[in-house]
Parts: C-alpha cells; sequence; structure tokens
C-alpha cells in the first residue's frame, strides 16, 4: 500500500468522466489499497482514483468507523433534506464552503475483487457518497455550488498559493 499524491484543482484529470472497470485483478487490488491509504491520513474522509491521477471509477473511505474502496459506483437513491453541509476537498486544499448535498445517499458497485457491495448513509457519509461519485463524473464539488457561492469559491482558489 502506499499514500499517494493528490491531484489539484485544475488538473485535466479530475475533468474527465472516468472509465468503469471491467477486470478486477491485482491491480485493481493495489488500486483498491492505495486509495484506503491515501484516504487514512487524520483530516481526511475519502478519495477518488482521478485525485491520484488515475481515470478508472473508484474511490476509498475511511468514514465513521467504515473503510473500503468501492468500484463502478452508482448512486442509486438520495433522499432526505438537501441541505448545504459545509464542504471541503483534498483537490481544493484550504478552502471550505456551503454545499447542497442530500441528507441520504446510497450507492451500489463493486469491490476489489468484483463482488457487489452496497454503501448507504446519512449527514456526513452521505455527503462523501455523493462527493466522491461526482469526482468520478468529471465534477470537482465547487463545480456544482450556486452562482455567488461558486464565483466566490473560484476567486478564493485562483488567489490560493497552491493554483
Amino acid at each position: 500500500m502506499a499514500e499517494r499524491e493528490i491531484r489539484l484543482f485544475g488538473d485535466p484529470v479530475l475533468r474527465e468522466a472516468c472509465a468503469s472497470l471491467t477486470a478486477f485483478d491485482a491491480a485493481t487490488a493495489q488500486l483498491a489499497a492505495d486509495l484506503i491509504e491515501t484516504a487514512l491520513p487524520e483530516g481526511r474522509a475519502a478519495v477518488a482514483a482521478p485525485q491520484i491521477g488515475v481515470a478508472l471509477r473508484a474511490f476509498g473511505y475511511d468514514l465513521d468507523g467504515r473503510r473500503g474502496a468501492v468500484f463502478n459506483p452508482v448512486v442509486v437513491e438520495t433522499g432526505g433534506e438537501r441541505v448545504d453541509i459545509d464542504e471541503g476537498c483534498l483537490s481544493v486544499p484550504g478552502l471550505w464552503f456551503p454545499t447542497p448535498r442530500w441528507s441520504y445517499a446510497r450507492v451500489t458497485g463493486l469491490d476489489e475483487f468484483g463482488e457487489p457491495v452496497e454503501l448507504e448513509g446519512e449527514a456526513v457519509f452521505a455527503q462523501m457518497l455523493q462527493h466522491e461519485t461526482d469526482h468520478l463524473d468529471g465534477t470537482v464539488y465547487v463545480q456544482t455550488l450556486p452562482g455567488q457561492r461558486r464565483r466566490e469559491a473560484m476567486r478564493q482558489i485562483r488567489q490560493s498559493s497552491w493554483f
């Protein structure tokens, strides 16, 4: 396992819609391990494959006592209230913005062996599921912000030392 370097907003891989995995082998298991390892440090909850430069539909997570990786995830259900939740992203370091998210989400996908998995959760876990699957469609959360909030986020990004 290896913690991988995080790609930052502006990197082209973060704008790509990721390819689905069709074969599950040792490379898939290694990617799962790397995603989980990269999600482990304090202050992190999850990381999507494009954030480590891999344009495949996968993310790893370590949140609320649950840890794992999901390949080819699909959000199959959202519900509850749509609320603004303070959200940050490893690819947009140091910046947090209120982001509209559903308070409940359910994702189906496959584990690193190609076996079906289902994840569901509320509050921060639901936020994570929505956030990571957005990454796999080539969307960074600041791109989903409404009007003035998005303009302010982009202004702060352009002024960041890392941009």
